[in-house]
C-alpha cells in the first residue's frame, strides 16, 4: 500500500548511509526529530463531508485524506503534523466520459469544485483543495487506465488518460515500442497528469518533452467535449493541443491521450564522466547540445551535489577508495560528475560514443565508465525514498527547477544558489543546497535545485523557513530571466510568480480560456489562474 503521508509503498524503504549522516551533521549541525501524527489520529480530525449523496462519490475518511494533498513539502509539512486545514468531501473515480459528465452536472448543481487527480505527485500544490465556504471532490482517474490502440504503421498509440508509467511502458514494451518518459515520478504518475503538467522525462534528449509526445486526444470540459486528432503536421490555425498542454485541469479532464512512440532501443548505456570543476563540464555539456550530438541525457551535477551523491551511493570502502584514486589524478574538492546516456541504434552507437568522447577529452573530462551510471539508473525511481528517511532524520528537503538560456545560467545558478543558502541566516539556520543541469537545448538548459534545512519542532515554523526560501528562490530566478517552472507545472505554489513571466495580456487570455471551457468555475480554482477561489457571478 502506498503511504499517506510520504513517498512510494510503505514495504519500501531506502535508509541514510551513514557516509551521509555525517555530511548532513557535519553542514547543518545536530538535528532533534519530531514524532509525526498517526494515521488514526489524523483521521480522527477530518470534518464530516458536506456532500449530497452521489453513487461515483466515496466520503469515507481516509479516502479523503489520501486525495487531500500531493508531494510538496508543505504538502508534507501537513501531512506528517496533522495540521490540515481542508479536506476534499469526497473521491469520485469515473470510469468514462459519461460518468464525467455526470459529475459535471451534479458539481454545477450543488455548487461543488472537482480536482482532477492522477497519480497524486504533485511538488508544488495541484490537487490541493483551498476553499473552505465551497465543498469539492477529488477526481481520481485511475480507472481510466486502458490500452486502447496502438498504430505500427504510423507509430501512435492511444491511452486512457490515467494509466501509470510502468503500466504504460509494459504495455508497449509487449509490442517492442517504448514511449520513453521517464519523470522521477515515473512509478506513480499518470500520461494525463503528464500532458496537463507539460512534464519532463529524463532522457528527453532523445525521445523528446511530453509535448514532443503528445499527438491527441480527448478533454471533456464543462463547456463540450474536444477531439484533437494526431495529424503529423496542421497549419489550420492555431494548435489546440498546446491549449490542452499544461492546462492543470482548468479546462477540462484528459479522458484519452494518443502518443507517440518508438521503437526499443537496440543499446541504452549510462556513464558517468568526472570534471575538474563545473565550469569545464558546462563547457562539454553545450558543446555536446550545439552540436546535435544525439544522447538521450546529459546531467551535470555541480560540487555540492557530487559530494552528496558520493555520500548517498555507499556506506563502505568504495566511495573513499574512488575519491583517493580522484585526488591522486589532480581531481580537488570542487570536481563535477556528469552522467550521460546512449540511446540508439547498435550502427549509430560507435559514432556517438567517439563524438561525445573527443569533448569529453578536450574538457579533461574523466571517464569511469559504466559503473556510476548504471547505479544511478537503477536507483533513478528509488530516490524519491529518501525524502522519508531524511524527514524522519529530522531535516526538510524540498526541490525547484527552472530553464534558462546559456548566456544566463552561470549567473543565475550563483544568485538562487545564494539566495537559498543565506535565507534562513537571521533565523540562525543553515541551508544545503545543490543543483544540476537536468536537461539541455541548444540554447540554454534546465536547472535543478535541491535543498535541505532542519525541521522545527514547530511545523508552521518550518513551513515559514520554507515559504522564505522559496520566494527568495523563485524571485532570483525571474530576476535572471529563467522561467518559473520548466516541468513542475504552476499549482498554486507558483501563482505568485506567473504573471512576471506571462504578463498582464498573457494571464487575461489564461483567464478567458478558463472561462470558455468551464463557465461555472468548477474545475480546480485557484490552480493556474488567480482566480477570487469561488463560484464565477455568471452562474
Amino acid at each position: 500500500m502506498r503511504r499517506w503521508n510520504g513517498w512510494g509503498e510503505e514495504s519500501i524503504e531506502v535508509k541514510l548511509p551513514h557516509t551521509a549522516i555525517r555530511y548532513l551533521n557535519d553542514y547543518l549541525g545536530s538535528v532533534h526529530p519530531e514524532p509525526d501524527c498517526s494515521l488514526d489520529d489524523v483521521i480522527s480530525l477530518i470534518p464530516p463531508s458536506r456532500l449530497p449523496p452521489h453513487p461515483l462519490i466515496s466520503c469515507d475518511s481516509e479516502d479523503r485524506l489520501r486525495h487531500s494533498r500531493g508531494q510538496s513539502l508543505p504538502d508534507w509539512i501537513a501531512l506528517r503534523s496533522g495540521k490540515i486545514d481542508i479536506f476534499p468531501d469526497g473521491v469520485a473515480y469515473p470510469k468514462n466520459e459519461e460518468e464525467i459528465k455526470d459529475l459535471f452536472t451534479y458539481s454545477r448543481q450543488n455548487a461543488i469544485c472537482l480536482i482532477p487527480y492522477g497519480g497524486g505527485t504533485s511538488v508544488v500544490g495541484h490537487i490541493n483543495p483551498n476553499q473552505l465556504d465551497i465543498p469539492s471532490v477529488a477526481l481520481d482517474l485511475s480507472r481510466l487506465n486502458n490500452f486502447h490502440d496502438l498504430d505500427k504503421t504510423s507509430q501512435i498509440a492511444k491511452f486512457g488518460a490515467g494509466i501509470r508509467g510502468p503500466d504504460l511502458e509494459q504495455r508497449l514494451h509487449r509490442e517492442g515500442y517504448t514511449l520513453g518518459h521517464f519523470p522521477q515520478s515515473f512509478e506513480y504518475s499518470t500520461l494525463g497528469g503528464w500532458v496537463a503538467t507539460r512534464s519532463c522525462g529524463q532522457q528527453s534528449h532523445y525521445y523528446g518533452r511530453i509535448e514532443d509526445m503528445f499527438a491527441g486526444g480527448q478533454l471533456i470540459s464543462p463547456a463540450g467535449t474536444i477531439k484533437l486528432l494526431p495529424f503529423p503536421a496542421s497549419a489550420a490555425g492555431p494548435d489546440l493541443r498546446q491549449i490542452i498542454l499544461g492546462s492543470e485541469g482548468r479546462f477540462g479532464v484528459l479522458t484519452e491521450v494518443i502518443v507517440r512512440v518508438k521503437p526499443l532501443p537496440e543499446v541504452e548505456e549510462f556513464y558517468g564522466v568526472f570534471f575538474h570543476d563545473w565550469e569545464s563540464g558546462y563547457k562539454a555539456v553545450k558543446e555536446i547540445a550545439q552540436s546535435d550530438i544525439p544522447v538521450s541525457m546529459l546531467r551535470l551535477s555541480d560540487p555540492e551535489e557530487t559530494q552528496v551523491t558520493l555520500a548517498l551511493s555507499d556506506d563502505g570502502k568504495m566511495v573513499p577508495l574512488g575519491k583517493q584514486v580522484l585526488k591522486f589524478l589532480g581531481y580537488s574538492q570542487g570536481y563535477c560528475l556528469l552522467i550521460y546516456a546512449i540511446t540508439a541504434r547498435k550502427k549509430h552507437a560507435g559514432n556517438i560514443r567517439a563524438a561525445v568522447s573527443s569533448i569529453l577529452r578536450k574538457n579533461r573530462g574523466l571517464g569511469s565508465g559504466k559503473f556510476i551510471g548504471n547505479k544511478w539508473r537503477h536507483t533513478r525511481f528509488s530516490t524519491p525514498y529518501l525524502r522519508n528517511s531524511i524527514w524522519e532524520y529530522g531535516l526538510a528537503l524540498d526541490t525547484l527547477e527552472t530553464a534558462v538560456s546559456w548566456n544566463q545560467i552561470r549567473s543565475l545558478c550563483q544568485a538562487v544558489k545564494g539566495s537559498i543558502r543565506n535565507a534562513l541566516s537571521n533565523q540562525n539556520e543553515k541551508v544545503l543546497v545543490f543543483s544540476h543541469l537536468s536537461h539541455v537545448y541548444n540554447y540554454g538548459a534546465s536547472v535543478y535545485f535541491t535543498y535541505l534545512f532542519r525541521r522545527s519542532s514547530d511545523p508552521g515554523l518550518t513551513l515559514h523557513h520554507w515559504y522564505i526560501i522559496k520566494s527568495a528562490a523563485s524571485q532570483s530566478i525571474l530576476d535572471y530571466g529563467g522561467t518559473i517552472s520548466h516541468q513542475h507545472g504552476v499549482g498554486l505554489d507558483h501563482i505568485p510568480y506567473l504573471s512576471q513571466e506571462k504578463g498582464q495580456l498573457g494571464m487575461q487570455t489564461l483567464e478567458n480560456l478558463s472561462k470558455t471551457f468551464d463557465p461555472d468555475g468548477i474545475l480546480n480554482p485557484g490552480v493556474l489562474i488567480p482566480d477570487a477561489n469561488k463560484f464565477r457571478d455568471e452562474r
